[in-house]
Parts: structure tokens; C-alpha cells; sequence
């Protein structure tokens, strides 16, 4: 366990919590003192200290009796990161209706189902979290993103209105919004590519960092929105994108 023990006594879900982002979250959440249950729909090969629940967020019966078995487990649900999603690539004619519906029930209907079911037991909590995970594509225009930035838009909206109607139960709703990070999924999406290099190339090359964000990076904004350290940190979004959305840079000097 880390010197660092904010979470000590706290249970935290994390959903989609067996690969990237949300297993990189948590260790750390894990590694800072809180006992930490996985959602994930394939919850294989996770560190010892962090409990596995295979999961569907787009089933809510799946959804409630995962959560109803973290608190059976632990006894208590104190924190809630909203992290499972999908990508989709494309203009806004590229994907047919059945896409647009999978994407947004996962990336969007996924998020409010394990909220539903996790809000009868942060009401009891002292310390009561809820952290999503959203995007820069929900506020920049990207290419070829029509369909994963519309939910992550929806997602930045959900999480104001959800702030908005918690905040006075004691549960403070933020969300993190990473920029262009090197997560498995990112590598699935380059594998797409005609050039994989080339691309991610491309994408190293428009961060003023001049590389992609790291899921440790983004974990430890989690942590931070999630920690009760943080108790006065309400309605905000957190973009974790090496400056990608906020900066303007002028281009590098020819040599």
C-alpha cells in the first residue's frame, strides 16, 4: 500500500476495470487504501488485492447484482468510476443505426444503469464519489469521430445534471476527460489504420506534449476527483490531454 492512504476504509467499483484506464485506476485506488471490485465483461487476470465481477453494463439485471454483491462482499459502496466504454470511428454516415444504439448504451445508458443501482448505498456514505469518464472529443471537433463524441458529449452533460442532483445527498459527481491516451483500445483503433506508425505518428505529433497520455496519468485524476481530499470538488471536468484541447501552439521552427 502506498504512504498515501486516503481511500483506507472506502469500496470503489470500477467499471471496465480489467484493462487500461480503469485497471490502471484500480491499482491506484487499491494501492491508496480502499477495497476495489472490477466490472468488467472479461474481469481475468487482475492483481490479487482488486475483486473481479464479470459484467455487461448494457444489462441492467447484470448491473444490480454486480453491485449488489460488491456491497454484500464489502459492506459498504463509497466510490463509483463510470469508465466502461467503446470507440467507434467515422463520419456521421459511416455508422448504421444498430452502431449508434450499441455505443450510446454502452458509453452513456451503461454509466446511468451502474449510477442507479449504486445510489441507495453512496447515500450512506460519508465520503460518496462518483467519477466518469469522458473525453476531450466531447468539446473538440475531431475527425472521424462523429459517433464517439456525441456520447461523450452526453456523458458531459450527464455528469453536470447528475452533479446537480446529488450534490445536496453528500455524493460529488465529477468526470475526467483524457486526451488521446495509449491504452489498448487506442492501439485496436491504430491497428485499424492503413499506416499504424504513420498514425500514431500523427497522433503523438498534434499533442504539445509530443506523445499520448498515459492510463496512470489519467488514473491519478480519477483518484484525485474521487478522493475525499478533494470534498469541495463538485460539477467539474478534468482534462487530462497534454494541452491538446486548451493550447495553441505555434508550428515547430523548420530547421
Amino acid at each position: 500500500m502506498s504512504d498515501f492512504s486516503d481511500f483506507a476504509g472506502l469500496v470503489a467499483i470500477v467499471t471496465g476495470g480489467a484493462s487500461g484506464i480503469g485497471l490502471a485506476t484500480a491499482k491506484l485506488l487499491s494501492g491508496r487504501g480502499a477495497k476495489v471490485a472490477a466490472l468488467d465483461l472479461k474481469p481475468d487476470g487482475l492483481p490479487e488485492d482488486i475483486a473481479g465481477f464479470e459484467t455487461n453494463v448494457t444489462d441492467d439485471a447484470q448491473v444490480k447484482s454486480a453491485v449488489d454483491a460488491v456491497v454484500e462482499r464489502f459492506g459498504r459502496l463509497d466510490i463509483v468510476v463510470n469508465n466502461a466504454g467503446i470507440g467507434a470511428i467515422g463520419d456521421v454516415a459511416a455508422n448504421g443505426d444498430d452502431e449508434w444504439l450499441r455505443v450510446l448504451d454502452v458509453n452513456v445508458v451503461g454509466m446511468a444503469r451502474v449510477a442507479r443501482h449504486a445510489l441507495p448505498h453512496l447515500r450512506k456514505s460519508p465520503a460518496a464519489a462518483i467519477v466518469n469518464t469522458c473525453s476531450i472529443a466531447a468539446w473538440a471537433g475531431l475527425p472521424q469521430r462523429a459517433l464517439y463524441s456525441a456520447s461523450k458529449g452526453a456523458v458531459y452533460a450527464l455528469t453536470l445534471a447528475m452533479a446537480a442532483d446529488h450534490v445536496r445527498e453528500g455524493i460529488r459527481v465529477n468526470c475526467v476527460a483524457p486526451g488521446t491516451a495509449d491504452t489498448p483500445w487506442v492501439s485496436r483503433l491504430l491497428d485499424q489504420a492503413e499506416d499504424p506508425a504513420a498514425e500514431r505518428a500523427a497522433l503523438n505529433a498534434r499533442q504539445p506534449t509530443g506523445r499520448l497520455v498515459s492510463a496512470d496519468e489519467v488514473a491519478n485524476a480519477i483518484a484525485y476527483l474521487a478522493s475525499p481530499l478533494s470534498g469541495a470538488t463538485v460539477g467539474t471536468v478534468l482534462a487530462v490531454d497534454g494541452g491538446m484541447h486548451g493550447l495553441r501552439l505555434r508550428p515547430p521552427a523548420q530547421q
